[in-house]
């Protein structure tokens, strides 16, 4: 397994106010930015496809085996 591989970050929605594409209860990948993080931001592929920052707060970082996060990677 690459290191690529190995930092994976993945999030659950538990809020999307005002965000469209956001669903709740379901889980996306996120774009490591350390930026963003240190204004309490991530950085998420959302359901648009494109990454954009959302708060924080929006979400609960997953661990998951390796088997689901290669199934919800977006192929870019």
């Amino acid at each position: 397994m690459t290191m690529e591989k190995k930092k994976q970050k993945f999030a659950l929605c538990v809020r999307n106010e005002d965000c469209e594409d956001l669903e709740p209860h379901k889980v996306y990948q996120v774009i490591p930015d350390a930026r963003a993080a240190k204004d309490g931001y991530l950085r998420i592929v959302d359901e648009s496809g494109e990454d954009y920052l959302y708060p924080e707060s929006y979400f609960v970082l997953v661990r998951l085996p390796r088997k689901a996060q290669e199934a919800l990677l977006v192929v870019g």
